[in-house]
This record gives C-alpha cells, structure tokens and sequence, in this order.
C-alpha cells in the first residue's frame, strides 16, 4: 500500500519538465511520468490511497481506517486478560497448595481485568490520536471533467490549510523515485511517488508524496490516476488490487464485510489446497481472540464519522468546484497531448521491454 509521507526525496521545482525527464541523485534517480500524462503501460493498481471516486471527482491520499488496527486494540486486551487470568494460574497450580491458589484465584482474574482495562487505555488513546488526524486531512481531488486537480496545503505552521490550489491536468508533475540509502539495518532500496504543481513565478511547490513497496507499483498507482482522468477507469472495481481483500461491488472502506472476504478466501484456498488444516486452525483462533466481525463494525463506524467530517472540513471553494458539469462544457484533450499517448502505445507494442523513459522520450522525438 502506498503510504503518505513528507520529506521524501524530490524534484527540483526550478526546471521544467515533461514526461520521461530524468534527474540523477547520488544514490538514484527521478523519473518524470507527467506533465504531459502519457500511458506507461502498467497494470491501473489501487492499494489503498484512492479513498473514493464517482462520475465527476476522485479522492486520493486520505486513505480510511483500516480493520487490522482495531483487531490489535481487542486482541491484545483479550489475550492480556488470558494470560493472566488464565494462563498464569495453570502454570502457577503445580507450584502452589491447594489453599494458596484457592485464595489467589479471584486476584488472578481481577488482575486479568486490570490487564485488559490498560491495554484497552492505550489502544483506544492511540486510535482516538489517529482519528482526530484523519479529520484534519484534506485529500488531493481530481475532477475529470474540469480536467483539474485541486490541492490545499497546509500552513506551514501547522495551524489549518492555505486556500485550495486548482492546478490544469496536463500541467500536473509527476514523478517517481528509487534511491539507496545507508541505515543502522544495512543498506535499503526505496521508492516512492509524488504529485506537486509549482505555483507560476516561484519555486514553491503544491504536493503529496508516498511511498511505495516496488517502482512498478509506484508507477500503477500513477497508471489509475491517469485512467481514471482520461476516462478508461470509472470504478474502484477496475483498480482493484488483486490481493486486496475486496470484493466486486464493496465500498472503498473496509469493514464487516471484509472479514466475511477474509473468510470466504480461506476457505477457497483451504479446497484448493493453498493452505493447510494449521493455517486454518490459526486463523480461526486469531479471529476469535479478535472478536470476530467487532473489527469491522468499529471500522465502519470511525469511517461514518469521517466521511461526516470531512465534506463539513471541505473548503467551499473545492466544494463548489467538486460540482459536476453539464456534458457540453467537460474541457478536452490537448491537441498534442493524444498523438502522443497513441505514439507511446505503438512503441510499446513494437517493443515492450523498453524502460518507461527510453518510451516517453522516443514518443517525443517521433512526434517531433
């Protein structure tokens, strides 16, 4: 999954660009996808960041609550209360008279509560934090049928968001990054994305920024942007990563239902023979400390509660910009930007083995 994060290493927002530009780092390299948003070829991935889209706008970077996080929070007040409770009187009776475990046996169980209540304490403060900064965050907006994006960054001293930046589609940067880097574990490969703008006549920069798992999935997450824009993607369906726990027809969110996913799979790959009678076992025992669907439910009741924030923290300018459009004034291709696209699927027909950057600046050249 892509993951937001600030710092990471970028452009330099002095020099133009277009896509297929490249910028050597010390330990790596920069390779732009955009402007103009050409089609590299990969495979349109969602892995978590587009957070909703419709007919006329899509969301990407605010992300939702995830299940696995509430999953912890009872699980390990459960298993706390356990092992008190329970685990550590059976391996204290063989030690113990009869007399003395009878009289520490309520102890064990009102330590076992103690346990719980704790771990419940600092699960839910940990998640209460997460939330509030969830509804603070604005996500990055794509209206197709402006063909815009709109920004709103934040203060620099933290204090709110700047007034909405609304920014034309094939002006938009893009770029994506691998770099080596030395750490205390030895030496890391990292890749990441980002998607800026530079305000006319500075060199300051509208932007977010992720990271990823692998350069080629960086570049799908840009692919499903793109297709969404130009029209060949309409639903989180056609996005959808195939090991994603989703299934055609969910929301965006996760919740109940992706538990009932969860189930149906392991039970699919239990007949296929994926997996074995252990995993099962496992699985089945995680789920039962973990209470079952509650996960789901407390998911889909933080994820209320945001979706209900959020188009009150929505600035009225990017909430009447969000609005859609009568069909006769949807804004249109660039002239140059679809001989190009068509130009970089022929080169990659004739020879799809060609890095995204050798494509893109072939493409230009051809088109002259």
């Amino acid at each position: 999954m892509a993951k937001k994060h600030k710092g990471l290493m970028g452009p330099d927002p002095t020099k133009p660009q277009r896509a297929g530009n490249v910028e050597r780092l010390p330990a790596g390299k920069i390779v732009f996808l955009a402007p103009h948003p050409l089609p590299t070829g990969e495979p349109a991935l969602n892995e978590g960041a587009v957070s909703e889209l419709n007919d006329t706008w899509l969301d990407y970077g605010a992300g939702w609550p995830g299940v696995f996080g509430n999953q912890l929070i009872l699980g390990g007040a459960f298993k706390g209360f356990l092992l008190i409770a329970v685990v550590a009187p059976l391996l204290l009776y063989p030690f113990m008279s009869q007399r003395l475990f009878n009289a520490l046996s309520d102890g064990f169980i009102v330590n076992g509560l103690y346990m719980a209540a704790v771990a419940l304490f600092f699960g839910l403060w940990g998640a209460l934090s997460v939330h509030s900064k969830r509804k603070k965050v604005i996500p990055t907006r794509f209206h197709r049928q402006r063909r815009e994006v709109c920004f709103v960054p934040e203060k620099k001293s933290g204090g709110g968001y700047e007034a909405p930046v609304f920014v034309p589609w094939e002006s938009l940067r893009v770029w994506v990054f691998e770099t080596r880097g030395a750490t205390q574990y030895g030496v890391q490969q990292q890749y990441g994305m980002g998607i800026g703008y530079v305000l006319p006549g500075t060199d300051k920069w509208v932007k977010t920024e992720f990271m990823t798992p692998a350069l080629p999935l960086a570049i799908s997450e840009w692919e499903a942007l793109r297709s969404y824009m130009e029209y060949e993607v309409n639903s989180l369906d056609e996005i959808q990563s195939p090991l994603a726990i989703r299934e055609e027809g969910d929301p965006p969110w996760e919740g109940a239902h992706t538990i009932r996913n969860a189930h149906r799979r392991l039970h699919r790959r239990r007949r296929d023979g994926e997996v074995g009678w252990l995993y099962t076992l496992g699985w089945y025992l995680y789920h039962l400390l973990t209470f079952w669907t509650l996960p789901g439910y407390l998911a889909e009741f933080e994820t209320w509660l945001l979706r209900r924030s959020g188009k009150k923290s929505l600035p009225p300018e990017m909430v009447e910009w969000s609005k859609p459009l009568p069909k006769e004034q949807w804004a249109k291709p660039s002239k140059e930007l679809v001989p190009l696209s068509e130009e970089v699927r022929r080169i990659r027909e004739q020879n799809p083995a060609l890095s995204i950057e050798v494509v893109f600046s072939e493409a230009y050249k051809r088109q002259g």
